[in-house]
Formats: C-alpha cells, structure tokens, sequence
C-alpha cells in the first residue's frame, strides 16, 4: 500500500491562521489590523490546538513525479526538504523518470579564460549559476582540459600533479567527484555523448604523452564505468567526435607522424566494429595551430564552423561532400578555432564567442540557429548569457541534454 504524505499548507481565511500537519491542526485567532498589517492588539494571538483528521495528502509516487517534473538545476535544492528527496536524487530515479517522461531541459556547461570556476545555464538561459569549485590543484586548474556529459555527470579531463584525472559534476547533487578514470587515459581526444553513454577515442597517452592511440572506450552514466571498444583503423589525436545515425563518428586530426588526416572513420555498436570514410575531412582547409574540428549534429545532420574561412558548413552524406551555409556571428578565425564552442543543442545549433562585431574586446556572445538542409544560408539568433559578464574565450564547454 502506498504511504502517504501530509502537505504542510498555511492558509490565512476569515481572521485565522491554520497552520496543517499529519495529526493536528494549530488555529491561531489573529487580532485585528489597523489597516498597515500591524496589529492593535498588545495581546498575543492564542494558540488552539484542533483536531485535524481530512488532511490532504498525495502518494509517494505521485509526489516523486512532481519532483522530477522540476527544473533539473533545481534538484539539489529540493534535497534539503527532507530525507525522502535526498535518497530519490542520489539514488538516480529521478533520472530515469526524466527519461520515461521525455523530460529533457539542455544545459550549456563552460569554463571561460581567467575563471577558476565552471559556469551552468539552463535553456531558456534567463539565469546562470556558478559552478562549486573543483577541489583540485593548481596543475588542473590552469593546465588543458577536455569536457563532455554523459546523462546527469559532466566530466572534465585533465592533469593534476600525479597524474591524469577526471572530475565528475553531479548536477543532481550539485557537488564535483573524482573519477573515474579511463581505461586508457588520454588526453586531445574525440569525444560524443548520445544520451547516458559517453564515448572517446584517439588522443594522446597522457600517461607518458608520446605515444597516439587509436584505441576507444565508453562511459556509461548509470554504472559510472568505463568499457573498452574496438581500436580504431587510425591512430589519431586533435580529433573531433560526434554521435550520429546511432553511430559514434572520429573525423580529422593528426597521425602518429604528426601528418593531418583527412579521412573521418565511424564506430558501428550493431557490428562493434570501425569503418573508414576517405577524404571525409578534404573538402575542409587545413593550416597550422588550428583547433581539433568544430563539429555538432542537429537532427542527425552533420555540420562544422569552418575556423579558417568563419563559415558554416553542412556534411553532404550521399556525396561525401561539404555544403556552405553562411558566415557565423563570431570570430572563430581570430585564433584558428580555439576559445570558441561550436555545439548541437537540440535542434538547434550554439555558438558562443566573441562577436565580429563589438565595443568591447571582452565581450561574449551566444548565438542559435535552426538549420534547415534546404537552406542557402543559417539566420542566426542572439540569445541571453544569463547576466554574467566572461572573457569570450571559452576554454571548454559541454552541453548536457537530460
């Protein structure tokens, strides 16, 4: 049988105060007010206790599914009502009634230059909150990282004085934990998120940081574990992934001679097994000091922010081509690609940086558009930052779509 809950409710009617728990009900007879909300009355209002017995009241299951229906950022407040909600929250139900109900709110994750502290901004981005810091030393915070989500958890991969780590933000919970590690810990990766399962591949042993690895692994959420894949036909690091038509694609990047790829190669779970794409990278210019490839997918459509011409480009499968869509708002050709976030969200594409256009050369600027194939150009659209003001230089930045 379900138990049921008593819903603290007060309530001023007719001159009263009734103050409702599970077994009594307090009436306190209010004197009267002089019309400013103060009362005349020197005398304290006396309480009377009342039976109370037609309490309203709401089953433990339909309480946890108002619970989930609140905004995910909001979460970890709900777990200092009671003890209930803190189990519910950290025992991952929530989570999975947010996935059976289809609930999915996209949070924007980023940690821009000269900040020691990550940044969260949840769709419609009207507010933004910063972050708990990471207890971590001072090699993390201001050497190279790489991020990506995996359900609830946003992992930042890094180095601290002993080695190769990985942080994990439970934005259930509101707190940073470590670990766990890769298999292979690796560091100038590719990397793609397709609902509770992260998947990374290539990069560079960040054990001894010679060597450039071709193998692969994925990140399950809900076991917090990591499982080996197949190893992929290149050996490849400044590679870029991304998760498309149920496939987990590695495009571009640099050989283990330091040559620049052209070929892109996906992962098939159905097969476990990788295939090649030839010349899936030719059509996109390559120079030096550029970033790994910008890349998003928007109902499974593959684009890239072209960081040598600022152009958008689409991924034409049925010709292994690439078609051009317009310039993007930002400077992603300032600094060859690097400190802009070029990410799918939803059925929208983001761009966040610094604009081509502005007073003040610290200015950021977030921008979405809605690609439509059939269009000759993407109409871009300036969206808020939630009132915080960030260097445009974005050193990492994840989007979590649960």
């Amino acid at each position: 049988m379900n138990s049921k809950k008593a819903l603290p409710v007060s309530t001023i009617v007719s001159g009263f105060c009734f103050s409702r728990c599970a077994q009594k009900m307090r009436v306190l007879e209010l004197s009267p007010s002089d019309g400013n909300g103060s009362s005349t009355n020197e005398d304290e209002p006396l309480p009377q206790d009342a039976d109370y017995s037609n309490v309203l009241s709401i089953s433990d299951e339909l309480e946890t599914s108002i619970f989930a229906r609140f905004p995910r950022s909001q979460h970890w407040k709900l777990c200092f009502l009671n003890k209930r909600f803190l189990a519910l929250a950290r025992s991952g139900e929530i989570y999975q009634i947010r996935k059976e109900l289809g609930l999915k709110e996209p949070s924007v994750f980023m940690l821009a230059s000269g900040e020691s502290n990550w940044w969260g901004m949840e769709w419609p981005f009207k507010s933004s909150r910063k972050l708990p810091p990471i207890q971590s030393d001072y090699s993390f915070e201001f050497g190279d990282k790489e991020s990506f989500c995996a359900g609830p958890h946003l992992l930042v991969s890094g180095k601290e004085i002993h080695g190769a780590v990985i942080w994990r933000f439970d934005s259930t919970n509101n707190e940073w934990l470590k670990g766990p590690s890769m298999i292979n810990p690796r560091c100038l990766f590719a990397s793609a998120t397709c609902g509770a399962i992260a998947f990374v591949a290539g990069g560079l042993d960040a054990t001894t940081y010679t060597q450039v690895l071709d193998s692969a692994e994925k990140y399950n959420s809900e076991s917090q574990c990591w499982e080996p894949l197949p190893r992929m036909n290149k050996r490849r690091r400044f590679c870029s992934g991304c998760f498309m038509d149920n496939k987990f694609y590695v495009l571009g990047g640099q050989d283990e001679h330091g040559r620049d790829l052209t070929c892109g190669e996906f992962f098939d779970g159905k097969t476990n097994s990788w295939n090649l794409i030839p010349d899936m990278w030719k059509d996109i210019p390559l120079f030096v000091a550029q970033s790994p490839p910008l890349l998003a997918v928007v109902n499974n459509e593959l684009y890239t922010l072209d960081a040598s011409s600022n152009e958008l480009k689409m991924y034409v499968k049925g010709s292994n081509s690439w078609k051009t869509l317009g310039v993007v708002p930002v400077r992603a050709d300032a600094q060859g690609g690097w400190g802009v976030a070029f990410k799918s969200l939803g059925d929208e594409l983001l761009v966040i940086g610094a604009p081509c256009v502005s007073h003040s050369e610290r200015a950021l600027c977030m921008y979405t558009g809605c690609p439509d194939p059939a269009d000759e150009k993407l109409r871009w659209r300036q969206i808020g930052s939630g009132s915080i003001q960030l260097n445009h230089f974005i050193r990492n930045c994840a989007v979590m779509g649960t």
